[in-house]
């Protein structure tokens, strides 16, 4: 039997009470000893969402069976995830140094949360490495070793520290109009067309046009010229493809594809420390996408639509 998680879990659920369930199941076989509850508000205008949203909530709290020290912080009013996800996270790290951060249609292998935890503790004072990811997007195993380092690391099931999410929340609006003006993150992207998605996707997130987060902590990661924890294969599962969700919304996404496979142990990082095909093949992928629109791009490379 898997020894009770020591690393607080933070798990950010809103109306989707199957995908929760599911999810859920894998964080109660893995009996984290400070479970973290995150939700937003249900929309008003959304017929049928006040009952999803309790319901899911309903589903999480009647799991927890196990000895847990459980917190909640449940939105009165709806702010989107590009609001409410940031605002969970602050309140996670006012209280822990250090956690694992769950959405509702991340399936996980259970060895996730093992390898997060033990990464947590062997990089906690590397400020070059900012986040720990369990989704290996190729299942790209390097050469020596069962993990890398990569710029592109993603946040599909995930762990960080505060030291990280602090950088997150000094890129605010007048910061960002420095930023670009005056080059850095054109300096930092592989290319023209990863500047020009990123600089895009940031300037509507700045003058509210999109409500989102995710290219935010990427932009962030990147000016700060830091890393992510990798693992050699495959470790999460994203089940939320589909009508329900807020941004994956296509059922066909090669993503589903993907497998999943148990990290096993020890852990070694790649003595080639970062891995540049993966780098390289993620660059391709994502980012060499000058054909299409600019908010394409942006659901294409943030949620996984490709």
């Amino acid at each position: 039997m898997t020894p009770p998680l020591k690393t607080p879990v933070a798990f950010i659920i809103f109306n989707r009470p199957k995908c929760t369930r599911r999810v859920f199941e894998r964080i109660r076989d893995a009996q984290p000893e400070k479970l973290y509850l995150i939700a937003d508000a249900p929309r008003a205008h959304k017929q049928g969402e006040t009952e999803k949203c309790a319901e899911t909530r309903r589903i999480v709290e009647e799991m927890i069976d196990w000895p847990c020290e459980v917190h909640k912080n449940y939105a009165k009013e709806n702010m989107g995830c590009g609001k409410r996800i940031p605002s969970g996270l602050n309140w996670v790290f006012e209280n822990e140094e250090q956690a694992i951060i769950m959405e509702d249609d991340i399936l996980v292998d259970l060895s996730f949360f093992t390898f997060c935890e033990e990464m947590l503790c062997r990089h906690e004072t590397d400020q070059h490495i900012m986040q720990v990811s369990g989704y290996n997007r190729f299942n790209l195993m390097p050469a020596n070793g069962n993990y890398f380092l990569s710029k592109y690391s993603d946040f599909w099931g995930w762990a960080t520290w505060r030291r990280a999410w602090n950088k997150f929340n000094a890129l605010d609006g007048i910061k960002w109009q420095e930023i670009n003006q005056g080059r850095l993150l054109r300096e930092k992207c592989a290319s023209n067309e990863e500047y020009a998605i990123r600089s895009s996707v940031m300037d509507d997130i700045v003058s509210g046009r999109l409500n989102a987060w995710g290219m935010k902590w990427e932009i962030t990661r990147l000016i700060n010229d830091g890393v992510g924890v990798v693992p050699g294969v495959n470790l999460v599962k994203n089940i939320g493809f589909g009508p329900g969700a807020s941004h994956t919304l296509n059922p066909f996404t090669k993503h589903q594809l993907i497998k999943t496979k148990a990290i096993q142990k020890p852990f070694c990082l790649s003595p080639d420390l970062t891995t540049p095909q993966y780098d390289k093949k993620y660059v391709k992928q994502v980012y060499s996408t000058a054909r299409l629109t600019k908010a394409r791009n942006y659901l294409f490379h943030a949620f996984g639509l490709k």
